[in-house]
């Protein structure tokens, strides 16, 4: 398979640490031009100058997901420098674990607001300029718990099942124009997500259950997406289920 991106776009949401960085920086060894976007301007700057030394064109843009205005303005920006997009990875979210009971509503506000609008404000963006172009692969970041429900992630299940169920309605309709839509389904991974969980039971509980396994490492998922976008062109990879060994469910 030729793994050769060189003369694409990809732009990677929550590029400033986790999955997003490690993407970015697998798609920009391979030739593609990054459109590197996160809120923390100052870890992007770091990531630029990583980015850069790769020999590709590297554009930050402050954006975050729960404006839609933001999100517009990404796109715009990307078009405005490069002319193109090809590759969208929707990676930004928050993992805000807890009981439905007794729960802080603003962890489900920030949860739906990130997870399931972001995504859609930033597809909703780019899916025009890829019709265009007849080309463009998308790539949504869902969850294992997009396909398992448990007691005390409810909120967070019904975000990621929204990433599936829109993930599969726009392959669909947009699959006749040459776009791709692949879904990525992680599961226990070694990143910051759980440190932001505001019920420190629950943190503490699920970071001991993680912290038990071998967990995932972000070059794992980044390597997953490479696999998905540098498919030939007849191949649409629509979803991947990546699991740490150790993981059971």
């Amino acid at each position: 398979m030729d793994k050769s991106l060189k003369g694409k776009v990809a732009v990677v949401t929550g590029a400033s640490s986790g999955f997003g960085e490690a993407t970015a920086l697998a798609l920009a060894e391979h030739g593609a031009d990054i459109v590197a976007a996160a809120r923390r301007m100052d870890r992007l700057a770091d990531l630029e100058k990583r980015i850069g030394a790769k020999g590709v064109q590297v554009l930050s843009v402050k954006c975050d997901v729960q404006q839609e205005a933001d999100c517009k303005n990404l796109i715009a920006e990307t078009m405005e420098r490069f002319g193109r997009i090809d590759i969208l990875i929707n990676n930004a979210g928050v993992m805000l674990l807890g009981p439905i009971e007794d729960a802080d509503t603003e962890d489900w506000r920030r949860m739906i607001n990130t997870n399931v609008l972001g995504l859609m404000y930033c597809t909703h963006a780019a899916v025009p300029h890829m019709r265009k172009q007849k080309s463009g692969h998308i790539v949504n970041i869902s969850s294992v718990a997009g396909r398992t429900a448990r007691a005390g992630s409810g909120v967070y299940n019904a975000s990621k099942w929204a990433v599936g169920a829109f993930s599969e309605a726009l392959r669909q309709e947009t699959h006749m124009d040459g776009i791709r839509m692949t879904l990525i389904e992680p599961g226990a991974a070694a990143t910051e997500l759980r440190d932001h969980i505001t019920n420190k039971e629950v943190r503490d509980s699920v970071n001991k259950w993680a912290e038990a396994m071998r967990q995932l490492e972000s070059e794992d998922i980044a390597a997953a997406i490479l696999y998905a976008v540098t498919a030939p062109d007849r191949v649409n990879v629509n979803e991947i289920l990546i699991r740490p060994t150790d993981q059971p469910g």
